[in-house]
């Protein structure tokens, strides 16, 4: 009696030989699937018809000019978003016409803030005379007195009190002149 090696699949006897020729059959299935095949013909034939068009012309890079520094020289006039200085009088007196800022004396430190950015925090007295304490926008405190300057506008300390700091700027009036504006700083903390 001939010995017969039988191969299961799920309760179902295969012969060997009948095994070997589907794994066979399976394989060259396989094989022919992963080959090279002509259903690319198409695609092959659009590649080609592309790379067979002449070359269109590039433009050339735009020219761009070079950059030219500009140096900002009106930091002592108002600003742009500033609120339009409009001085009435309210006597009707003629505004004074030698009022101008003095460009010749050594600025104080103060000066290269707006007045928007700093603060009266406190006050102190020494022998019946008021110091005000100023803080910038950076967090330093600075004892200002009077005729001490801060702001961008000449403005000069006229006044100090337990609760303000008064002063007086000099600013453009339009018509190539300066006029006097009041501004106050008032204690904040």
């Amino acid at each position: 009696m001939k010995l017969m090696k039988l191969y299961s699949l799920n309760s179902m006897s295969i012969p060997a030989s009948t095994f070997r020729f589907v794994v066979i059959a399976l394989l060259v299935f396989l094989l022919t699937a992963c080959g090279r095949s002509e259903t690319f013909v198409d695609l092959q034939q659009f590649v080609g018809e592309v790379q067979a068009r002449p070359g269109e012309e590039v433009e050339p890079l735009p020219t761009f000019e070079a950059y030219e520094a500009f140096a900002y020289s009106a930091a002592g006039l108002r600003g742009p978003f500033d609120i339009p200085v409009i001085i009435q009088q309210s006597d009707g007196s003629v505004l004074a016409e030698n009022v101008k800022p003095d460009f010749e004396r050594v600025l104080e430190v103060l000066e290269s803030h707006a007045i928007a950015e700093l603060a009266m925090v406190g006050m102190m007295e020494r022998k019946s005379i008021y110091v005000a304490l100023v803080e910038d926008e950076l967090g330093e405190v600075h004892r200002l007195k009077l005729g001490n300057y801060l702001g961008r506008n000449h403005g000069r300390v006229v006044f100090i009190s337990e609760t303000q700091l008064n002063l007086i700027e000099i600013v453009p009036n339009g018509n190539d002149g300066w006029v006097e504006r009041p501004q106050s700083l008032v204690l904040t903390r």
